[in-house]
């Protein structure tokens, strides 16, 4: 919606791999909340929707597919970048159910601090120090800082459920950060 200014039922039914009646059922979701807006042109976001937009962004600014490794957990995963939220990571256990509930294998959090990756309660200091290939590319793609943190969605069907599952952990992270707040 925010690249085109308005979509049709069927636009978003297909980009979001849902049903008519899903998407039916999330608009009027959206619409209470004062998130979108209905005219004959399509669906467009409100001013409301647009800033829940914009600061989604600002706390999500990167995403990529990546290839199989040692840190991942099937062969399509899916990596977004989340800002500033290492402080609220505990485990990583959190972001793996939120995965799981979206139909991935799981998901693997990893914390960006002192220009290395780290894995929640291990006592490796450098988590991918045996895939440096795969710390190149997400710094190259995701331009992590310290105090960041990557979801990794893996899944085994296709590349979509992984970065669905990726991104509904992200978004459970900003949510009970937000609720702690």
């Amino acid at each position: 919606m925010n690249e085109r200014g308005h979509v049709s039922r069927h636009l978003l039914g297909k980009e979001l791999s849902l049903g008519e009646g899903a998407i039916r059922t999330l608009l009027k979701h959206l619409k209470m909340k004062g998130l979108i807006g209905a005219t004959n042109s399509g669906t467009r976001l409100t001013e409301k929707g647009m800033t829940m937009f914009s600061g989604l962004l600002s706390s999500i600014p990167a995403e990529t597919s990546i290839p199989k490794s040692s840190v991942t957990l099937s062969n399509f995963n899916y990596a977004v970048l989340l800002k500033q939220y290492g402080f609220a990571i505990k485990s990583g256990i959190e972001q793996r159910d939120a995965a799981i509930k979206i139909g991935a294998t799981g998901a693997t959090t990893l914390l960006f601090k002192d220009d290395k990756f780290v894995i929640p309660g291990t006592t490796k200091d450098d988590s991918l120090a045996k895939e440096p290939y795969l710390a190149k590319l997400l710094v190259k793609k995701l331009k992590p800082e310290d105090g960041d943190v990557i979801i990794i969605g893996s899944a085994i069907e296709d590349v979509r459920i992984a970065e669905f599952a990726a991104k509904n952990a992200a978004l459970l992270t900003i949510v009970n950060h937000d609720v702690h707040v």
